[in-house]
């Protein structure tokens, strides 16, 4: 019996599915992300899971630091960039209990934390959601 190792998807292949998910979006969204970093980190750091009450790193998948757009002032100044958090190792956690495919549910993280971005709701986010899927 011949045994083939696979390797887990890394970080490359997250941050890829994240930015195909964003070209996807209608857009409108699209034109208010482009100073927006994406980036993909195996676990939050101490201090994101100690500001937002969360003991295990796993039940943290995606976090988006910023002010949403609408609380937003041409009097901001010196603000870093407003950034969306993956986390791989949540998120591949998360792939294999739940097995949703590995796409979808980057899907789903990024498009939650772009929402945060615009300060939508749950509802709003969904439709989002929806509204990026591949046809």
């Amino acid at each position: 019996m011949e045994q083939t190792d696979q390797l887990p998807p890394d970080a490359a292949m997250i941050e890829a599915i994240a930015r195909a998910t964003i070209a996807g979006l209608p857009p409108a969204f699209r034109a208010h992300l482009g100073d927006v970093v994406l980036s993909v980190e195996e676990f939050a750091d101490d201090a994101t899971l100690d500001a937002l009450g969360i003991e295990d790193p796993f039940d943290l998948s995606g976090v988006y630091h910023g002010r949403p757009i609408g609380e937003k002032s041409s009097m901001d100044t010196a603000t870093l960039p407003d950034r969306i958090h993956l986390y791989r190792r949540p998120i591949l956690d998360e792939w294999v209990d739940t097995g949703v495919g590995l796409a979808e549910l980057v899907a789903h993280v990024t498009i939650h934390e772009i929402g945060h971005h615009f300060g939508l709701s749950d509802a709003d986010m969904h439709a989002l959601e929806e509204s990026a899927a591949p046809r």
